[in-house]
């Protein structure tokens, strides 16, 4: 059975229902579900009648030293019990600060990087814990595109994440394509061999999902946008990731410019083959 799914956005709600296409999950951003009611939360209902969902969140910050929202944190319990899913999962990055010392802190409304240093993972660890607690399972944690770097870093990506998860009991969901971009942005001589890097020093059986997606790449900056097919070095990094890792569960994200639905399908089909043929190299090149 095949272990590929779908980021479920809305212009295709009624056509997945409808055409009931065999996928392995659908994922979804739960802030956009975090309402009681309403047909947003009927069309979750129907699709989770049909497939297995994933949470995937944008809003929880893990990293911020201003702690987790608890409003947003009894939001999403609340949606974990009602939809049940497979995987629920969240960004390694900060989002909540005070705009000055003593105020309520503000969301900044991004993915902002942290340092990879062992205060931010003393913070990030604390509150991966809180969030797993209230949950009650454990987390995928996801690697993020990062467009600056802190100067108090102390560590590679690759430690702070395996010591978050050994430290915290969490998993990661490994962004292939967020790699890919860091490496391009970082202007490596092989930034397909730079984040098979990453994938190699990480620890095994730790991921619990990929995802994979397209970005922008203008000459100058490289944006992770998901607005396009995913990218040959992208593809070339999850065949890597999956001789290593294995049949991981793997999404493809769609987010910007959103196309009909049979393109992010045929992204599904290759998704297939290429997870075919490092399972079965021999039976592929016949």
């Amino acid at each position: 059975m095949s272990h590929i799914g779908l980021g479920w956005r809305s212009p295709h709600y009624q056509a997945l229902l409808e055409r009931r296409e065999p996928l392995a999950f659908l994922e979804v951003h739960s802030e956009n579900f975090f309402a009681e009611g309403g047909a947003a939360m009927e069309v979750l209902r129907q699709g989770r009648e049909l497939y297995d969902i994933s949470l995937h969140g944008v809003g929880l910050g893990l990293g911020s030293a201003a702690g987790i929202d608890r409003w947003h944190l009894d939001q999403l319990a609340a949606l974990v019990e009602r939809v049940q899913p497979v995987r629920v999962s969240d960004h390694a990055s900060f989002a909540r600060a005070p705009l000055s010392p003593g105020q309520v802190p503000v969301h900044g409304a991004d993915l902002l990087p942290v340092a990879f240093s062992p205060a931010a993972l003393d913070i990030m660890v604390r509150n991966v814990q809180q969030v797993q607690d209230r949950l009650r399972r454990p987390l995928l944690v996801e690697n993020l595109s990062a467009y600056v770097r802190w100067t108090t870093s102390t560590m590679s990506e690759a430690e702070f994440l395996n010591e978050l998860t050994r430290r915290s009991g969490c998993g990661l969901l490994l962004d292939v394509n967020n790699l890919v971009v860091n490496a391009l942005n970082a202007a490596e001589p092989d930034p397909v061999a730079a984040a098979c890097a990453v994938v190699d020093a990480l620890l095994p059986g730790v991921v619990g999902e990929i995802h994979l997606a397209g970005y922008n790449d203008d000459g100058v900056l490289v944006i992770d946008d998901h607005g396009s097919r995913v990218h040959e070095p992208v593809w070339q990094v999850y065949a890597h990731a999956l001789a290593r890792l294995g049949q991981v569960p793997t999404l493809i994200e769609w987010d910007t410019d959103v196309p009909e639905l049979d393109v992010l399908l045929d992204e599904v089909r290759r998704a297939e083959r290429v997870s075919r043929s490092v399972a079965h190299p021999q039976r592929e090149a016949a």
